[in-house]
């Protein structure tokens, strides 16, 4: 059935998020459609509303929320009624080069619904019946949500849904970064640039995986104070250094591990510099398309460096999803203190607003 839902649309690059009435269709075969509990608001959402992420408008935003299942459609197994699901902006078609091989976070399928569902259409119209893309084949910034079986995670119901919807992205993307791609050993020394909510679950990834150091580099001395929370042994405030990873090399010898969480080939740069030999630097960051960076090429084999990516933390997410929520369960793994402060949808500007400014580690909307 068609359900009637509140919606946070992006109509037009460089423009305020507006708040909408939009028509959502009912799930069609291998889909089906939640009542969205809770919608974190990330960075990737504000950088499809400047173009940074060419996904063209008018476009539903939100990937990472939780929610309920209301409908299920035809041919769907493993989901019913009244079941707990995050959304995940990847579609892990499960028979492609890339999933097969284990890598379902490259899915080749996932690459043909950016801003669609799998099958090239969308479940979403405005007031005027016209289509609106959705963000990453989710659009889960809205009240309800149709989505493929592919983008949906089961999860346990005793977890809070706005605590299990940021392992949807922030949470999986900085504490993956830190346990998939990076594959940190106890004992390690890390660097982390750019303490926001990515930034914040690759200091705790360290801190859980069992860095020895984990030095934390921002230049907003209160997020600062929020990765010593979250399991940084030092932190570094851009506003009192000339040069970052000459400060960090001089603190540890030269970290095992650098994360760069910001999304800037200057970064990239610096966390590159603050490696020691046979050390590894993940760019978790989501850069403008026309960004570069630069690095002394000798030293790639005679310090055996490495410089590597990392997209949604190398996520498996049928299966690293519940495994990050049972760290949490287990008291192992911080949720409830990432999020700062909680909106209603029409404070949806607002919230946008506060993490332009810095002020949450992350901010939540929560539904009725």
């Amino acid at each position: 059935m068609d359900r009637q839902a509140k919606a946070v649309v992006c109509r037009e690059w460089g423009k305020p998020v507006q708040v909408e009435q939009i028509t959502v269709d009912g799930p069609k075969r291998g889909e089906i459609t939640i009542k969205v509990f809770a919608c974190g608001v990330c960075h990737s959402d504000l950088s499809a509303t400047t173009g940074k992420i060419q996904y063209p408008p008018p476009l539903v935003l939100g990937h990472e929320a939780a929610g309920v299942v209301v409908e299920v459609g035809e041919g769907v197994e493993g989901f019913s009624e009244g079941d707990h699901v995050v959304s995940s902006f990847i579609s892990m078609c499960g028979k492609c080069r890339q999933c097969v091989r284990g890598h379902p976070v490259l899915c080749e399928s996932a690459r043909k619904a950016m801003f669609t569902l799998p099958d090239g259409t969308v479940r979403t119209r405005d007031s005027q019946g016209e289509p609106l893309n959705v963000f990453g084949a989710c659009g889960v910034m809205a009240e309800y949500a149709t989505l493929h079986v592919d983008n949906c995670v089961k999860v346990a119901e005793d977890v809070p849904l706005q605590n299990a919807a940021l392992v949807g992205c922030a949470v999986m993307t900085g504490v993956g970064a830190v346990f998939n791609t990076a594959g940190l050993e106890p004992g390690s020394r890390a660097a982390v640039f750019g303490i926001g909510g990515v930034g914040l679950n690759a200091v705790q990834g360290c801190a859980t995986a069992g860095a020895e150091m984990i030095v934390a580099v921002d230049n907003n001395p209160k997020k600062l104070a929020m990765a010593r929370e979250f399991g940084a042994t030092h932190t570094i405030d851009l506003n009192e250094v000339d040069d970052a990873a000459k400060a960090i090399r001089k603190l540890t010898g030269g970290v095992d591990y650098a994360f760069e969480c910001v999304g800037a080939g200057a970064v990239v740069e610096q966390a590159y510099k603050s490696l020691g030999r046979g050390g590894t630097a993940v760019v978790v960051g989501v850069a403008d398309p026309k960004d570069k960076t630069s690095i002394t090429t000798l030293t790639l084999p005679a310090d055996e460096r490495t410089l590597k990516g990392s997209w949604l933390g190398s996520a498996r997410p049928q299966h690293d999803f519940p495994r990050l929520l049972g760290l949490y369960r287990a008291g192992k793994l911080k949720l409830d203190e990432l999020i700062t402060q909680t909106y209603s949808i029409d404070e949806a500007v607002q919230a946008f607003d506060d993490m332009i400014s810095g002020k949450n580690a992350r901010g939540v909307i929560v539904f009725d």
